[in-house]
């Protein structure tokens, strides 16, 4: 399906929302939850699956398909599709989730293809195709966390995706390797190898507090990092929050809630290296 060429502008610093405008005609894709508002002549219908192929097309197994494939990177089966139906242009705003930078990626001048983290997508011009990118290797399988399935982002037009904290873009040259905290990886292009490698020594891995791997980035290609995580964030967060003591009583529940929380974030922090 040919991708729509929408217009659009970024608004705010570290925390941001993206502000598209659509001819007659023309429509955006969002996450579920993710718009902000619209203005008036703008259609809102929810579709199964991506939204990126026509209502007709694949059949009912290429719309289970694709709601699978959503479904399996931790995202909602159902997609927001945002049409102009009225005769002059209109905006539609779409906000990010938490503190931190919306990337636009325009997929034709990267090879059509844009491998990101699985809650990063926001929203996109329709036509733009959200699928997964399972990591091949044993070892990334094993111990990748989050960076095992990821989302694919495929066509010619805009998608838009957003990080935490700040982005720091890195072009590596062939052969060249980057080594990243697993859930600092925002997305990469297709060039770009990632493996899984061990940190190193008990000592470091036990008590250096970046967990006990980390991702390998191997050029050719872009990669894209963020300097805050949500689940980095949402650990801190637990961390600070006061817990009840005592053993009975809606107390008691409130207090093994948290610590189950704290121990949940902690086993994470190990394996996942996604926590200080």
């Amino acid at each position: 399906m040919a991708m729509d060429v929408v217009d659009y502008y970024l608004h705010g610093d570290d925390m941001q929302f993206v502000e598209i405008e659509l001819d007659p005609g023309e429509a955006a894709i969002g996450e579920a939850g993710s718009m902000m508002y619209m203005e008036d002549g703008i259609g809102m219908t929810t579709v199964f699956g991506d939204g990126s192929a026509g209502s007709g097309a694949g059949g009912l197994f290429g719309k289970l398909l694709g709601a699978g494939k959503r479904l399996i990177t931790g995202e909602s089966l159902f997609t927001t599709v945002y049409t102009n139906q009225g005769s002059g242009k209109r905006k539609v705003g779409f906000a990010a989730p938490y503190t931190g930078k919306i990337i636009p990626f325009d997929l034709s001048q990267i090879g059509g293809t844009l491998i990101c983290q699985r809650d990063a997508f926001l929203c996109a011009a329709k036509g733009v195709s959200l699928g997964i990118a399972f990591q091949r290797k044993l070892g990334t399988g094993f111990f990748g966390g989050e960076g095992f399935i990821m989302q694919k982002l495929e066509g010619d037009g805009l998608a838009f995706v957003h990080s935490g904290g700040t982005v720091l873009k890195r072009d590596l040259a062939p052969g060249e390797v980057l080594r990243v905290d697993t859930g600092c990886v925002v997305a990469y292009t297709t060039g770009i190898d990632f493996d899984i490698q061990f940190v190193g020594g008990v000592k470091t891995a036990l008590f250096g507090g970046e967990g006990l791997f980390f991702a390998t980035l191997r050029g050719p290609g872009t990669v894209w990092i963020q300097s805050l995580p949500f689940a980095r964030l949402a650990s801190r967060i637990f961390a600070a929050a006061p817990r009840t003591q005592g053993g009975g009583g809606s107390g008691g529940e409130q207090g093994g809630l948290a610590a189950g929380i704290l121990g949940g974030g902690l086993l994470g922090g190990l394996i996942g290296g996604d926590d200080d």
